[in-house]
C-alpha cells in the first residue's frame, strides 16, 4: 500500500483507507491514554483527535462524519480483532461452558479500550451520526455477533443457534450495564474503600463471568426443556 505524505489529500481508494486507519490508530491511542489518566472517551473531542494527528478537524470529517463515527468504526475494528483472537485465547472444545463464559469475560477485561467503547454504544456512540452510519454499524454488529454465537456454540453445543444469538445480545447489554460500575470515578473509589461497602466494588472480569454463566445456564436449560417431548 502506498504511503501518503502528511497533509496531502488521499485520492486513491488505498490511500483513503490508509488515512482512515491512521485516524483510528490515533483515536485508539488517545483512548488508551485516557483510561490510565481517568479520562473517558466522552471527553475526547474531534479537536483533540485532530491535534493528535496534527491536522485540522476538516481533515477527519473527510473520512468520518463525526467523533462518534470514528469511535463506531474503531469499535468495529477492535471487536473483530477480539473475535479473531478467540481461537487461541478461549479454551478449545470440548470444554466447560462456565470456562467459555469466563474466558469471554477475561478477554474483554484485558481489552479495556474495547470494553469502554462498547459500553458507550447506546449513550454516546449512536448519537450525532446519520441514519446511514447507524444502519451500517448495526449490520456489522449483527455479523460480528453471528460469529460470536458460532464460537460459543462450537464450545457449548447444547445451546441452540437461536439462543446463541440471543445470548450475544445479553452479552452486550450486560457489558453496557456493568462496565461503568467497574470503572468508577475517584470519589466512588474512595467512598467504597470502606470495608462495609465491599460489595459495591465491582471486579469486572469476575462479576461479568458470573453474569454470563447464569445467562448461559438459563438459555441452555430452556433449550433442553423445549427439546424434551
Amino acid at each position: 500500500m502506498d504511503e501518503v505524505p502528511p497533509f496531502q489529500r488521499a485520492r486513491r481508494p488505498e490511500q483513503r483507507e490508509l488515512r482512515r486507519q491512521e485516524i483510528l490508530d490515533a483515536a485508539e491511542a488517545l483512548l488508551a491514554v485516557g483510561l490510565y489518566s481517568g479520562a473517558s472517551a466522552e471527553e475526547i473531542s474531534l479537536r483533540e483527535l485532530a491535534r493528535q494527528l496534527d491536522v485540522s478537524k476538516t481533515h477527519i470529517v473527510r473520512y468520518f462524519e463525526s467523533r462518534e463515527g470514528v469511535f463506531l468504526e474503531l469499535l468495529n475494528r477492535m471487536r473483530l480483532a477480539w473475535l479473531e483472537a478467540a481461537a487461541t485465547e478461549w479454551p478449545a472444545p470440548p470444554c466447560s461452558p462456565d470456562a467459555v463464559m469466563q474466558s469471554l469475560a477475561d478477554t474483554l477485561a484485558a481489552r479495556p479500550v474495547l470494553s469502554q467503547l462498547w459500553s458507550l454504544l447506546p449513550s454516546v456512540l449512536e448519537r450525532n451520526v446519520s441514519v446511514e452510519t447507524v444502519r451500517a454499524y448495526k449490520f456489522t454488529d449483527l455479523a460480528h455477533r453471528t460469529v460470536l454465537a458460532g464460537l460459543i456454540r462450537e464450545r457449548v453445543p447444547a445451546l441452540t443457534a437461536e439462543d446463541a444469538l440471543l445470548l450475544t445480545e445479553h452479552i452486550v447489554i450486560g457489558l453496557v450495564g456493568l462496565w461503568p460500575f467497574s470503572t468508577p470515578p475517584p470519589a466512588v473509589i474512595e467512598a467504597t474503600a470502606d470495608p462495609r461497602l465491599g460489595r459495591s466494588r465491582v471486579d469486572f472480569a469476575a462479576r461479568y463471568g458470573e453474569l454470563l454463566q447464569v445467562m448461559l445456564a438459563g438459555l441452555t436449560a430452556r433449550g433442553w426443556r423445549t427439546a424434551t417431548p
